[in-house]
């Protein structure tokens, strides 16, 4: 099934190229069926690359899925034009009337800040809180499953001595779990962070599980035990060369970076890495849309607030 998509959105032309089922909003609109409704609060600096990413993802599913992108009102982004923000995005006042079946907020370059000191700190304290009523299921990714871990379970992150960058081994604590369906006993994934989260804070919580984690990386896929909320301290959704992008961006600056792990042929930044991680990418999201967004979010949500008015 297709994943719709705004008209003239430019990550459209790539994902058509890619052979993957788009559909825009004035066509999806005479299609008999109930969608799912996908909110995405891009916080990633370079938001067209990010869509991409994304889109290949929820677009490889037999859901249809439209996507609504958002971005914060309280932070002016300055790696992508206004025009593409005006065209494309939503501020959260312009959606919070709404329901969604699933929410996803990605990882954001503020990690070695307090979250406190995040300029729009409160704000996405606010969507989060929203989320808890009016989204059936949120996956957050690197900082953002920081901050769900620490606003939703009081759990803080920690500096790494040196970045975490490269492609980890990561193994899966217990496979009968729907979001790990299909996994490989092990499997690796790419990490790009200066932070991280305590994996014994993450183990000794009763709120959540530890689904999965590398010796060398930390935690890695966390889940809250009622579904609702999907952490995940990695970057399956990157693309073969992204890691590359981000190291050559680095050693431009000149900051203390290690070429990335497990990633370069030959530990060689000048051959051209490859993208090990793909499929457990596309599973992951497959599992999380199926079992936790589709399979649990109500048809009708006009239905929802029906039944909470009349129990209230």
């Amino acid at each position: 099934m297709p994943i719709n998509i705004p008209k003239n959105l430019p990550a459209g032309e790539k994902l058509r190229q890619e052979k993957i089922f788009v559909m825009e909003e004035d066509r999806a609109r005479t299609q008999q069926i109930r969608p799912l409704n996908i909110l995405v609060c891009n916080l990633m600096p370079e938001k067209e690359k990010t869509e991409l990413q994304l889109l290949r993802l929820l677009g490889n599913t037999p859901l249809q899925t439209n996507v609504t992108f958002l971005n914060t009102a309280t932070y002016a982004s300055r790696n992508v034009s206004k025009s593409h923000l005006d065209t494309f995005y939503k501020t959260f006042n312009e959606i919070k009337h709404r329901r969604f079946d699933g929410m996803i907020i990605t990882g954001a370059p503020v990690e070695r800040m307090e979250f406190e000191d995040v300029n729009y700190w409160e704000e996405i304290t606010e969507i989060m809180d929203w989320a808890k009523i009016n989204v059936t299921s949120c996956m957050y990714i690197c900082w953002g499953a920081q901050a769900a871990l620490y606003h939703h379970f009081n759990i803080g992150k920690f500096e790494l001595p040196r970045k975490c960058s490269g492609i980890y081994s990561h193994v899966i604590t217990d496979l009968t779990v729907d979001l790990v369906r299909g996994f490989s006993d092990e499997y690796v994934a790419p990490h790009s962070r200066h932070t991280s989260v305590s994996i014994d804070d993450v183990r000794s919580h009763p709120d959540l599980r530890l689904l999965s984690y590398s010796e060398e990386a930390g935690p890695f896929i966390i889940q809250s035990k009622d579904t609702k909320h999907i952490m995940i301290t990695g970057h399956l959704e990157y693309d073969a060369t992204t890691l590359a992008d981000e190291y050559i961006r680095d050693v431009e600056k000149g900051e203390p970076v290690d070429i990335p792990v497990n990633y370069f042929p030959n530990n060689d930044p000048s051959k051209t890495p490859k993208n090990t991680w793909r499929a457990h990418s596309h599973l992951l999201f497959y599992n999380w849309l199926n079992y936790y967004v589709y399979q649990e979010t109500p048809y009708d949500w006009h239905f929802v607030d029906d039944m909470i008015e009349y129990h209230i």
